[in-house]
């Protein structure tokens, strides 16, 4: 299964990001053959919208699942519609969530947040 999860940068060490949608990157990894990809999140610089934009790019990736801190209402809907699963990451790391998931030992992500729209970030 192909999953998506939002890092802080383009490398196998990176830690998940805590923001999905501003997030910088997303690693596109194949549970099965282990290959991984990074893609750009061209959503995290603009101005507003950017979790419905940037759950736009991970769908169009073909993921099954999404490891996540946390997410938005608008973008868990883009999901819900394109079928994929929301998980909650339990640590920072990249690879230990990653190995949790295959494991079956992340919990699904069931609560959202109404999104930032405009607020800052940290809060």
């Amino acid at each position: 299964m192909k999953i998506a999860i939002p890092v802080d940068n383009n490398l196998m060490e990176s830690n998940v990001c805590t923001s999905f949608g501003r997030a910088p990157f997303f690693l596109v990894y194949d549970t099965e053959t282990k290959e991984a990809a990074f893609v750009e999140n061209t959503a995290a610089s603009g101005t507003g919208g950017a979790g419905i934009r940037a759950a736009q790019i991970v769908a169009d990736q073909g993921v099954g699942a999404l490891l996540t801190p946390r997410c938005g209402q608008n973008a868990a809907d883009v999901f819900r519609s394109a079928d994929i699963k929301l998980y909650r990451t339990n640590t920072d790391s990249l690879k230990d969530n990653i190995e949790a998931f295959v494991k079956g030992e992340l919990p699904l992500l069931e609560d959202f947040h109404a999104g930032f729209h405009g607020r800052n970030r940290g809060q």
